[in-house]
């Protein structure tokens, strides 16, 4: 059974609970951010807690919280869990508003620690499928609670049996997945974009470790770029690098997982999981 941190206490999950009259209940008001463990050990905890703060000051939301005691709070939080390995999802709320709207610069700190899930093996060995979607988006560089645009897009992309879908800006250049960043190979270069998205911490990791090994260019990718690309992957917190071999109705190269991606792969597992213990 998880413990959680609600708002200054450690309680069970069945009795962690916010009030109603909380802004990220009624406006969907708040910013959160995702990190594993590794080893049991939260993986890459500091950039993780930047971004927090810099979602909550693009927004406007008061964090009173300072990145030592957030940090303390987390490992505290963890401590009183019990898993081989754990996701750490911190949020901070809009706080109690008495006309449900009008922020009062008082949030809500929340550390809900869960078991880490365990992903299909076929992810890594077979690749996954895609789905490309055109949306508008509010803020793409602040991680918001507001997920209904990524909601939409997951369950469509489900019904057509991929496991995340892409967003596209009306001109048709790809931005990210609804939780993930994108790469392609063009042969020996790595190309990702960098407009319009979240600046995710597995991306950071995967361009410092690429950089040693091949070309890495970063800039727009088309729709049309994506579907020629030799090979394609995406990245993410819990997911690692996640080899794509579908993209809508095209598959990509050899319709298996690409050997620069697994070069990748491997060598950012030998570069970073047994060094960043903290």
């Amino acid at each position: 059974m998880s413990i959680y941190y609600i708002d200054g206490s450690f309680v069970p999950v069945e009795e962690a609970v916010i009030p109603v009259d909380d802004l990220a209940v009624l406006r969907g008001f708040g910013v959160f951010d995702l990190v594993r463990t590794y080893n049991g050990k939260p993986f890459f905890l500091k950039e993780h807690l930047e971004r927090l703060h810099h979602s909550a000051a693009e927004i406007g939301l008061h964090v009173p919280w300072s990145h030592n005691e957030l940090n303390g709070i987390v490992l505290e939080t963890l401590a009183k869990n019990n898993y081989p390995e754990s996701n750490i999802r911190i949020v901070v709320t809009g706080g109690s508003s008495p006309d449900f709207t009008t922020p009062q610069n008082k949030p809500r700190l929340l550390v809900l620690v869960s078991p880490l899930p365990k992903l299909p093996e076929t992810w890594y060995t077979d690749g996954v499928k895609l789905t490309t979607r055109v949306t508008d988006r509010f803020k793409p560089g602040v991680k918001s609670i507001n997920y209904i645009p990524a909601t939409v897009a997951l369950e469509e992309a489900r019904r057509k049996c991929a496991i995340e879908a892409l967003y596209l800006d009306r001109k048709g250049y790809v931005l990210e997945g609804t939780t993930s960043n994108i790469f392609i190979f063009k042969e020996n270069t790595l190309i990702t974009p960098g407009r319009d998205i979240l600046s995710g911490i597995t991306r950071k990791v995967v361009l410092d470790v690429a950089g040693a090994h091949f070309e890495v260019q970063i800039r727009d990718i088309s729709r049309q770029e994506l579907l020629g690309a030799d090979e394609v992957f995406i990245t993410g917190t819990n997911k690692g690098v996640v080899p794509v071999v579908q993209v809508d109705d095209v598959h990509i190269g050899s319709g298996r997982p690409g050997p620069l991606t697994l070069k990748l792969t491997a060598e950012l597992t030998r570069r970073t999981i047994p060094d960043h213990q903290s």
